[in-house]
């Protein structure tokens, strides 16, 4: 748990700095297929954003519908989602090199140690989803406390730390987790001088959240996380990972 004072900090930073006029998540938080879900989660890892949004542009010719439901909206109906088998059929008879170049166009690799192709992880990812019959949307809630789910995903190279899972379950909707990634840490620690493990920022993001709802506030950690995230992306450079001192 943390500490009471550093609970006071983030959370009276969180609210000098961060945009609470009108706080609502960004698309990709309301698509409209599960597969998208995957293909996002990994490809964002240790890029820049634009170029995955790239990425799921790309993907409209495999769903054949649009992208995106509407912003707000629950899940649509199964029956108008393209399911993960279907997203599997039309990738998973390709060699990962072919995806990479044709299909996503985007050859970056998971990691830049013994990483595979991001497009192999994410079918890598699909066939987990498939094995656990998980087919859309409405199918993911059971998976949040599979303990042999984690664990399968978290063997895909590159997948080990766990938040490309965690962002995954924030994009099928569950709003009660965050995405511990470089963003998010770099805020936490510019704001109290400490670095803080993957735990802990979740932990921490939970806990400043339930002090804003105290406020008055309507916030989840996964609303939180997106307005940090909103926050870090408009920093330069040289200011989003040092110390705040000064505005608290």
């Amino acid at each position: 748990m943390p500490t009471p004072t550093t609970l006071d900090l983030v959370t009276d930073f969180c609210l000098q700095k961060l945009d609470f006029s009108n706080p609502k998540l960004d698309p990709e938080y309301y698509y409209a297929h599960l597969p998208l879900c995957v293909v996002d989660s990994v490809f964002s890892m240790g890029v820049k954003y634009e170029s995955v949004r790239n990425v799921v542009r790309r993907m409209e010719p495999l769903v054949g519908h649009t992208l995106f439901r509407d912003h707000g909206s629950l899940p649509i109906d199964p029956a108008q989602q393209i399911s993960v088998a279907a997203f599997l059929e039309k990738v998973e008879h390709e060699s990962p090199e072919k995806l990479a170049l044709e299909v996503y166009r985007n050859k970056q690799r998971t990691s830049t140690l013994n990483g595979i192709l991001k497009a192999e992880a994410v079918s890598r990812f699909l066939r987990v989803l498939a094995d656990f019959d998980v087919q859309y949307f409405q199918d993911v809630p059971r998976l949040i406390t599979d303990t042999n789910f984690e664990q399968k995903i978290k063997r895909i190279p590159g997948q080990a730390s766990g938040i490309c899972l965690s962002y995954f379950f924030m994009l099928a909707g569950n709003d009660q987790l965050i995405k511990p990634d470089r963003m998010v840490r770099d805020f936490l620690k510019a704001i109290t001088g400490s670095t803080v493990t993957l735990e802990e920022a979740q932990v921490l993001l939970a806990e400043v959240s339930s002090q804003l709802v105290l406020k008055g506030y309507e916030m989840n950690p996964r609303l939180l996380d997106n307005l940090i995230w909103n926050y870090q992306r408009k920093l330069p450079k040289r200011l989003s990972g040092t110390r705040m001192n000064s505005v608290l």
